[in-house]
């Protein structure tokens, strides 16, 4: 009992800031959890706008489709809603190697490894991306617009979405529920590749069923597709661009003003590509993009490696062995990958 005990109590130390940060993590869900109200009772007050009643209904009809028509598992998620009252709720924090375009990994019991670490209190987040740069690493944080708890919990409606456009919103929606449908451990690139994927065909097969393949609102959410998978290849390939100059300076990971200096000016022409992405139109441009000037590091392009790297090889598949079924085919990847 003695040993045991010992042994307890040293897995307590060794996990402690494990233990702390998943304590921190519950926290907040429950905090968001305790304030939801019911869909129900929502749609019922005389006080809300009809006009967000309406985002509310629609993303009920998104659900649907997205269990009927796409094979997601049904859920409890988006049966409440929860008014964030214009506050971001969760900072998302990436970082990498100074001279290597590499997700750093986070480890956690049950769900596995992470290329990435979210916080409820942005103190923290803060704290904790300094302490990344302490270590000689980049890092890169933001907010997130929604998150999955892959069906622990029931995910609310945050009052952010009902701001969306028709498209995106059916993107978002049908982005998470394919999580709380397939999610392997271990894997996130896997796990954030196929829910873009099928977020983004769900999106246009959803916009067709209910407004029409020539509606306003598919042609607003293609041309959004062009710009954002067109910056989002560029960036890949950039990422590539990067690890090929990163590669020539050899073992030696030791930082220099030279290698900065060689870096920062291939992430300078990387972003100054992107002003002129569709047929050489300028569409978004850098000083709307990075306000204060600051340039991305080596972190940015994580994002598009974890989201983006792997939606030629669905696309493919998805096509040439299912024929563009995407119910069939999210029906073989259930049964092929091991979900938690």
């Amino acid at each position: 009992m003695l040993t045991l005990l010992v042994i307890v109590l040293l897995l307590g130390i060794w996990h402690r800031e494990v233990l702390t940060y998943g304590f921190l993590q519950a926290k907040g869900q429950m905090g968001i959890l305790t304030q939801v109200e019911d869909v129900e009772d929502v749609l019922a007050s005389k006080t809300f706008p009809d006009s967000l009643k309406a985002r509310i209904r629609l993303i009920e009809e998104i659900k649907k489709f997205g269990v009927d028509s796409l094979g997601l598992t049904p859920s409890d998620n988006y049966t409440t809603f929860y008014n964030q009252h214009g506050r971001p709720l969760i900072w998302l924090i990436t970082a990498s190697p100074r001279y290597k375009v590499e997700p750093h990994q986070w480890h956690f019991p049950i769900v596995g490894t992470f290329p990435y670490k979210g916080y409820f209190d942005s103190t923290r987040a803060v704290a904790e991306e300094k302490t990344l740069i302490d270590n000689g690493l980049d890092t890169d944080i933001g907010e997130v617009s929604a998150w999955s708890t892959l069906g622990y919990l029931k995910d609310p409606i945050l009052s952010s979405m009902l701001r969306r456009r028709d498209g995106s919103l059916a993107n978002l929606i049908l982005h998470e529920l394919t999580h709380g449908t397939l999610f392997v451990k271990n894997n996130l690139e896997l796990n954030e590749n196929l829910a873009s994927f099928v977020g983004d065909q769900g999106a246009i097969r959803f916009l067709k069923y209910k407004y029409g393949a020539e509606s306003e609102q598919m042609r607003q959410y293609e041309y959004s597709k062009r710009y954002n998978d067109a910056y989002s290849q560029h960036m890949l390939r950039g990422a590539g661009r990067l690890d090929s100059l990163y590669k020539t300076f050899g073992a030696n990971t030791t930082p220099s003003p030279k290698k900065d200096s060689l870096k920062m000016k291939m992430i300078t022409d990387i972003v100054s590509d992107t002003d002129t992405l569709l047929s050489g139109k300028r569409t978004l441009t850098n000083k709307t993009r990075w306000p204060d000037g600051k340039l991305p590091n080596n972190a940015y392009f994580i994002s598009y490696l974890t989201y983006k790297s792997k939606q030629d090889t669905f696309r493919q598949e998805y096509e040439q062995k299912f024929g563009g079924d995407l119910k069939r085919y999210l029906n073989y990847l259930k049964g092929k990958y091991p979900s938690l």
